[in-house]
C-alpha cells in the first residue's frame, strides 16, 4: 500500500511546498486546511503519517494530537511551528510525537522525519496485523485443544497433560499436534510465546 502524509497547515503556500515535496519523494499526499475529520481519514490501513501545524486559524496542534488518540488514531505525528517552546515541545513528545520542527525547516531533516515516521507506522501494521492473525488461529482451536495448549505451555508431558485433562496419552498427543498446527508454531517454545501475546494463561499440574 501507498505510503501517505496528511498535511495539516493553514498557510496555503506552505502547504502546496510541502504537498510538492511529499509528492517528489513519491508519497500520497492529503490536504486539509484544518483537523476537521482527520481522525477517520487516518484510520486507514496503510502507512501514514500527519504533517501538523502547532497554530491553525482555530485549533491548536496539541488538542488534535490528544483527540487524534482518543478516537483511536496511532498514526505517528510530525510537528511544524513557526516558534516552539519547550513544554510544548515535551508536551508533543509525550503525546507520541515523531518529531517537532521549526519552520523552515531544511527539506532533507523533513523527509527524513517523514521517512522515520511512516516506517514506525508499518512496523506498527504489522505487529497489529500479526496480532490479529494469531487471534484468528486461536479461535479455530476447540475448547479441548485449549485446555490442551494451556497445559503444554505449563510444561507438562504427553502423559501429564492425559492425566491432568482425563485423556489417554494418545489423544493427548494428537491434540497437542492439532494446537501446534492450527497456531502454525514451530516449536514449544515458540507456542509459549504466542500464547504470552494473547494473553493465555498456562495450566501447570496439580
Amino acid at each position: 500500500m501507498e505510503p501517505t502524509v496528511h498535511i495539516v497547515d493553514d498557510d496555503a503556500a506552505l502547504r502546496t511546498a510541502l504537498v510538492r515535496l511529499c509528492k517528489a519523494a513519491g508519497l500520497a499526499v492529503v490536504e486539509h486546511t484544518n483537523a476537521d475529520g482527520l481522525a477517520e481519514r487516518t484510520l486507514a490501513r496503510r502507512p501514514t503519517c500527519v504533517l501538523l501545524d502547532v497554530r491553525l486559524a482555530d485549533q491548536n496542534g496539541l488538542a488534535v494530537q490528544e483527540a487524534l488518540r482518543g478516537a483511536g488514531s496511532t498514526v505517528p505525528i510530525i510537528f511544524l511551528t513557526g516558534y516552539g517552546t519547550i513544554p510544548m515541545t515535551v508536551r508533543a513528545m509525550r503525546g507520541g510525537a515523531i518529531e517537532f520542527l521549526t519552520k523552515p525547516v531544511e527539506e532533507e531533516v523533513l523527509l527524513e522525519a517523514i521517512g522515520r515516521a511512516i516506517r514506525a507506522d508499518a512496523e506498527a501494521l504489522d505487529m497489529d496485523r500479526a496480532r490479529h492473525e494469531l487471534c484468528d488461529r486461536y479461535a479455530t482451536l476447540t475448547d479441548r485443544e485449549r485446555d490442551v495448549m494451556a497445559c503444554a505451555i505449563g510444561g507438562l508431558m504427553n502423559k501429564q497433560i492425559a492425566g491432568e485433562l482425563g485423556l489417554s496419552e494418545i489423544t493427548a498427543k494428537v491434540h497437542k499436534r492439532h494446537v501446534m498446527e492450527k497456531m502454525g508454531a514451530r516449536s514449544l517454545p515458540d507456542l509459549v510465546r504466542m500464547a504470552e501475546q494473547l494473553g493465555v494463561p498456562a495450566r501447570r499440574r496439580r
